[in-house]
């Protein structure tokens, strides 16, 4: 690091008398270009933003602290060069030092520039992604136009705005949502308890061996449109009762293969025992199933243990150990039945209610910390604290798998306590555990052989096969009795696999859960090597669904058999599961929109699709669940994908990009739920030069729809007299797009810079032409009764919607394509959708001029500049 870029930084500061880092300290090279923010709370708020780069972090003081909404420039003061080793730093600067007061980082993670970082940084237009806990996406530091002449890195005091660029990271009108995360990515404390020397010391990243797993910048799931954490609950002003409630219902755990990337997630042992809420008032303990039902009796000793603690509710799962150590749903379920508990152990990893303060609103490392003050009350050894663990989730997960432990729950850092199935707890299993429901028994020679055991499938009870290992003498003393206590003449199962009726059969109703372990799913559905592990009491069979758990490399499981209306169908060859799974509710037509239905139309239309598809990266909106259900913005490649996807690396970003180069891909995609696609507008294979423009005028909700039109034809007019083809489409919503082709076989195309300063230009004279008309400001109180003309969406990673994608919106719409005759008077944007597009195209045959309506961008330039 060479010593005078930090003299300035030095020479602010006496560090005998803080203990901010000289730039001494051992700083590890990381896989990436890292970054950190800190909010720093001095003579005045603000928050310190560093880039790492050349051995040093370029820092900026920006006043009001980053905004979502690329509407809203914040000043951002340039300040000297800061030490790597300054990005672990959190605590508080005497007053009577520079900068006196506390720091804490607030997020940190990895960044790239778009281009070559030195020459942006001397023309003072620095454009990158950010990668971090908080942060993602596109972003750019510009110099304001007063200190042009500013040299870099000279000036002490060079001002530049800090701008989130639109893309699917960027919050219009709720840019500063953000800062109500308000707790550090690195200790999950508040400024208050950094302050006070509260909680637990932030963890390391510069100085970590390994910081490649923790980036979601090589492997992002969504969680989840907007990121690590983006929409989670702000931290709050604890809130206090009168009365504890009587019971909450638990927060439950979303089932992956893996844990999930980032820094914003700590991870936990996975217990293998019973959930249990204790409830502790005025020296009475209360412990609850997760449905509600008390068992305390059965858990006389904790019970007993929980006593000597002040009044709460915590949250985690009793067990029994065996002699390594490790959870063994066996051994409670024999310490239950033969009532020997004293040597159970409840472990204890969620404080909600301390006295009377209610802790769920506050994040997860804000109540540990907490709740480990709680339990330090106790001396019992049957009372012990989860610990947690923010290092990588796949390292996590490998130890666990080694220790041949069930699996780990990995859960947001910043996150609430929220009740019921979420995003923010995931479970990742090292051995394929699942519960069943039991449906029946059979004999041979009139003796206990194996249980018939199923998992929910809608109404049914869908079989999955026997469960012949894992008995012993008692075991079967034990569950024979329970057995015939239901015994049943009805056959349980539903379904073309359910077991026919034959002597050595007994049926039973379907009430009993047990849990297993077993080596997978066979192809058609059936458990294999499945063994006995227990039964379940604390969980009702009517919520026993099969579980697709990481199977430590084993065979991967498969959904279990299902219907004859379930069964899997084929288009193109791709097989679709669950082809009648509602995705729409319906299309105008009170019939829903299947996945097969999804899968049909993108076969029809696929082929009119791929020329504004093909050779870009293109992001797909996913919802699983269909438009009512959780959506997620997918634009990389995530492991396990289809292999029809094609994958390709971006200079700037070494994650690679999805691209859709087939009909069969756009058909996998619709297997995955993927409802939307969203292109580039770069030209094929050339993510670098402008292929499209893309106009998207979009109206306030007060304006009238033909005056969309009456601007689609004004931006017609504008881009034909500058040698430019316009076409049109709806966007599937309330607004239309205007599209451009550019001819980029010639060596004469412009950059991304050149063409949207180019676009804004239209869009400018049009609104400075009629200002009561349109407005490219996105402003919502200068917005009414006008037209937004987006330019935005030309730039080098920003999309739009295709032509003919669907939408998920009421309605099964769809981006249609229109012949200009088409545009007028009338138009109705929703009347397009996945059920008449197919027809409407043979009807009408739009943009069949697009491949020879190609013209030159810079032409268009100098002829916009001429007629000025």
């Amino acid at each position: 690091m060479p010593p005078r870029k930090l003299a300035a930084y030095r020479a602010k500061r006496d560090f005998t008398r803080t203990r901010e880092p000289s730039g001494t300290g051992k700083v590890l090279e990381g896989p990436h270009l890292r970054f950190v923010i800190q909010k720093h709370a001095a003579t005045r708020l603000h928050y310190d933003f560093r880039l790492e780069w050349n051995g040093v972090f370029l820092s900026w003081a920006v006043t009001r602290g980053p905004s979502l909404d690329p509407a809203e420039k914040r000043l951002a003061v340039e300040v000297e060069d800061h030490p790597l080793d300054y990005g672990d730093f959190e605590g508080t600067i005497p007053k009577d030092q520079y900068g006196g007061g506390t720091v804490m980082l607030w997020d940190r993670g990895y960044w790239a520039p778009d281009g070559d970082a030195d020459t942006m940084l001397k023309k003072g237009d620095l454009k990158f992604v950010l990668e971090g806990g908080k942060l993602h996406g596109s972003w750019v530091l510009v110099r304001m136009r007063n200190d042009r002449n500013a040299k870099y890195g000279k000036s002490k005091h060079t001002n530049w705005l800090l701008i989130k660029h639109r893309d699917q990271y960027a919050k219009p009108d709720d840019g500063e949502g953000i800062l109500n995360l308000d707790c550090s990515i690195a200790s999950g404390r508040s400024l208050d308890e950094i302050a006070a020397g509260k909680g637990k010391k932030p963890t390391a990243f510069m100085r970590r061996k390994s910081l490649a797993a923790d980036a979601v910048w090589n492997s992002r799931k969504k969680s989840q449109v907007t990121g690590d954490g983006e929409e989670l609950k702000p931290e709050q002003k604890i809130k206090t009762v009168k009365f504890l409630p009587r019971f909450i219902p638990p927060q439950l755990c979303r089932s992956e293969d893996r844990p999930p990337p980032g820094n914003g997630w700590v991870h936990e042992i996975k217990f293998d025992g019973y959930r249990i809420q204790a409830r502790i008032e005025n020296g009475k303990v209360s412990l609850l199933t997760r449905k509600g039902l008390d068992w305390s009796e059965r858990f006389p000793e904790i019970a007993g243990a929980l006593k000597t603690l002040r009044g709460g509710i915590v949250d985690g799962e009793i067990v029994a150990l065996d002699h390594d150590g490790t959870p063994d749903f066996s051994a409670l379920q024999a310490a239950l039945s033969e009532k020997k508990t004293k040597n159970l152990v409840f472990f204890v990893f969620d404080l909600l209610f301390e006295g009377s303060k209610d802790l769920r609103d506050l994040p997860l490392t804000a109540r540990k910390a907490h709740l480990e003050k709680f339990l330090s009350r106790t001396q019992s050894p049957l009372i012990r604290y989860v610990e947690h663990l923010s290092t990588s989730g796949s390292a996590v997960w490998e130890s666990a798998r080694r220790m041949n432990l069930e699996g780990i729950v990995s859960k947001r850092a910043a996150a609430p306590y929220a009740s019921g199935r979420g995003d923010n707890w995931v479970k990742s299993k090292c051995r394929a555990g699942q519960e069943v429901v039991i449906g029946g028994w059979s004999t041979t020679e009139g003796k206990f052989r194996s249980l018939l055991v199923g998992v929910r499938k809608g109404k049914h009870l869908v079989y999955v096969g026997r469960v012949g290992t894992g008995y012993d003498g008692g075991t079967v003393s034990q569950l024979l009795p329970l057995l015939k206590q239901h015994e049943s003449k009805a056959n349980p199962f539903g379904g073309p696999a359910a077991p026919p009726q034959e002597a050595s059969v007994h049926w039973v109703e379907p009430k009993l859960v047990a849990e297993i372990e077993f080596a997978g799913f066979s192809a058609d559905g059936m458990v294999r090597q499945a063994s006995f592990k227990g039964l379940r009491q604390d969980k009702p069979a009517d919520e026993v669904k099969a579980e697709m758990p990481a199977n430590a490399g084993k065979t991967k499981l498969a959904e279990p058999r299902q219907t004859p209306k379930g069964h899997a169908v084929a288009v193109l060859g791709i097989p679709i599961s669950k082809p009648d799974k509602a995705l729409w509710p319906d299309a105008g037509d009170g019939k829903p929109v299947t996945k097969l239905d999804l899968a049909r139309y993108l076969e029809e239309v696929g082929p009119l699709m791929l020329p504004h598809i093909k050779g870009r990266p293109c992001s797909i909106v996913r919802a699983p669940d269909g438009i009512d259900g959780e959506h997620f913005f997918q634009r990389h490649a995530m492991r396990g994908g289809s292999q029809l996807f094609r994958q390709v690396k971006v200079s700037g970003d070494r994650q690679p990009y999805l691209e859709i180069d087939q009909v069969e891909a756009l058909i996998a995609a619709a297997q995955i739920a993927g409802l939307e696609f969203h292109p580039w507008n770069c030209a094929p294979d050339a993510p670098d030069v402008p292929g499209r423009f893309v106009f998207d005028l979009d109206p306030a909700p007060d304006t009238e729809f033909d005056r969309v039109i009456a601007a689609a034809r004004e931006m017609k007019e504008r881009l034909e007299a500058v040698g430019l083809s316009a076409f049109c489409k709806t966007t599937g919503g309330k607004g239309l797009h205007v599209v451009t082709p550019f001819n980029v076989k010639s060596r004469d195309h412009l950059g991304w810079p050149e063409a949207k300063m180019f676009a804004r230009a239209i869009c400018v004279a049009m609104a400075t032409d009629s200002p009561r008309d349109y407005l490219v400001n996105m402003s919502k109180a200068k917005r009414a009764g006008k037209i937004f003309l987006d330019y935005l969406r030309n730039d080098r990673m920003s999309t739009a919607v295709a032509p003919l994608s669907p939408r998920a919106r009421k309605g099964a719409t769809v981006s249609m394509p229109l012949n200009w005759s088409q545009v007028k008077k009338g138009l109705d944007p929703k009347g397009f959708s996945i059920r008449n597009a197919p027809a409407l195209l043979k009807r009408h045959k739009p943009w069949a001029e697009w491949d020879d309506s190609e013209a030159s961008l810079k032409d268009a330039i100098l002829r916009f500049t001429k007629g000025k």
